[in-house]
């Protein structure tokens, strides 16, 4: 935690630039999975620099959402239907993240880029990022097989999201054990003042395009 304290801003910086570009490669992943169009948002993360004082990350939303979930769709915490399947299922993954951070000795309250006083797991919110995706494909998945309605059978299928394996270096690892190596690597990163993010890459489109069934 000491180290984590005194962390150097051009570390964190970087820390946060990576997370961000793993989060729109997972973002491009999800919509080719689902025959979207996703050539704009690898041009996007080619565009991230340390900090994202650009917000590339906003600009590849507004490209990301219209097409993975519809054109009329807004991202609402307070909204239901599709909204409320997203809220499920990023509290599922937040809960997990959360575990991840304290398991590997970080305090969850210091970010790397969400800063906001009252949130007490500002890292898991952070580190949870290039997850989302799989969340999104999953409700996307519920919606179009049984509707926009957050009943058990959704529930249950959000909350399996975890144990599904992703590619993490030379194999393939659960979500869970992903988000336990991610948080790992960035606090011996803190320590060593050198950055090496475990993060993990997009799972292959069928893999994808099942998930949430």
């Amino acid at each position: 935690m000491r180290a984590q304290w005194q962390a150097k801003a051009p570390l964190v910086k970087q820390a946060w630039k990576h997370v961000v570009i793993a989060k729109i490669q997972m973002q491009a992943a999800a919509l080719a999975a689902n025959g979207e169009s996703s050539a704009p948002l690898s041009m996007f993360a080619r565009k991230v620099t340390s900090g994202d004082g650009n917000n590339i990350e906003a600009q590849a939303a507004r490209y990301y959402w219209p097409r993975m979930m519809g054109p009329d769709f807004r991202r609402d915490t307070g909204a239901d239907a599709e909204n409320a399947l997203l809220n499920y299922g990023y509290t599922v993954l937040r809960a997990a993240t959360a575990r991840a951070v304290v398991g590997a000795g970080l305090h969850p309250t210091i970010g790397i880029f969400h800063s906001n006083r009252g949130n007490a797991f500002a890292l898991a919110d952070d580190l949870m990022e290039p997850f989302r995706p799989l969340v999104d494909c999953a409700v996307r998945s519920i919606v179009e097989r049984s509707g926009a309605k957050l009943d058990t059978e959704a529930k249950q299928a959000l909350a399996r999201l975890i144990a599904i394996d992703l590619p993490l270096g030379e194999g393939v690892t659960p979500v869970s054990v992903a988000l336990t190596k991610l948080a790992t690597s960035l606090g011996q990163s803190f320590e060593t003042g050198k950055l090496a993010l475990a993060l993990p890459n997009p799972p292959d489109s069928l893999t994808l395009a099942r998930l949430g069934a």
